[in-house]
């Protein structure tokens, strides 16, 4: 939407984590044969409050989604 591809989501009180959701976007992807297939991807970005959340425990959480995302039938 409005031509943005990714973005930085800012936390307002009381909140201690934003998912960012960029719009989605067609790049070349090398499959594990070697070769390059052009395929959709969406951008995603976790702001946290470093002071509320530890990193990894969010980083889990977006991978989590990521890998939810991919495997969801019809996908």
């Amino acid at each position: 939407m409005l031509g943005v591809e990714t973005f930085t989501p800012v936390l307002n009180a009381p909140e201690v984590a934003i998912l960012g959701v960029g719009g989605i976007v067609l790049k070349p992807k090398r499959t594990e044969s070697g070769e390059v297939e052009h395929v959709d991807t969406l951008p995603l970005s976790l702001t946290i409050d470093h002071q509320a959340v530890d990193g990894a425990p969010a980083a889990r959480f977006l991978q989590s989604l990521v890998e939810r995302l991919e495997n969801t039938p019809g996908a």
